[in-house]
């Protein structure tokens, strides 16, 4: 039975050497140690962090990229065991999210910000409407306030993602989820 695949998904920005990327690095390590396959989107920042945390833990890493999308990107991170090549913005996060059986959102923007929504809705439906749940976990109080002003703005519920202060207490949280376990 192939392992179960975690996206982790962070800024692209994410420096070597920042509390960030030892966070993302943590992620990465603690994932590939409790036997996940680690997705990402395959590049810099918090995807390498991520993918060399997992990589040098023995784990498998997937890099879901969009080389006709981000020119100046290059190719994947050199931790990425496997690469899967997307030719949109949708249809990479759609692939993220479909090879998924949970989410870990660190820090970023909107193209984060747009990981983590897709895996909301995603929750959103399997509430209203049945199926299996993608346990989505987002890391820091940026995103707090956005789970805050969603709920109030547009009455997204707050139960289909957790929010939490630290990396290390979304990795437990996850690994908690009967969907990874």
């Amino acid at each position: 039975m192939p392992a179960k695949v975690v996206a982790v998904v962070g800024s692209s920005q994410t420096q070597p050497g920042t509390p960030e990327w030892t966070d993302a690095e943590r992620v990465g390590m603690r994932c590939a140690e409790a036997g996940l396959t680690v997705a990402t989107g395959g590049y810099g920042g918090t995807m390498e962090a991520a993918s060399k945390g997992a990589a040098d833990a023995g784990g498998h890493v997937i890099g879901v990229t969009a080389p006709d999308l981000f020119h100046g990107r290059g190719a994947a991170n050199p931790y990425v065991a496997e690469v899967i090549e997307a030719t949109t913005l949708t249809g990479r996060i759609g692939t993220i999210t479909e090879l998924a059986s949970g989410v870990i959102a660190l820090p970023g923007s909107i193209g984060t910000a747009t990981e983590l929504l897709v895996a909301w809705n995603i929750n959103h439906i399997v509430r209203r409407n049945g199926g299996t749940r993608l346990p989505a976990v987002a890391v820091g109080e940026a995103w707090r306030e956005v789970a805050r002003a969603l709920s109030v703005l547009i009455k997204a519920h707050v139960g289909d993602i957790y929010v939490t202060a630290t990396a290390d207490d979304a990795v437990d949280w996850l690994l908690s989820q009967p969907e990874i376990r």
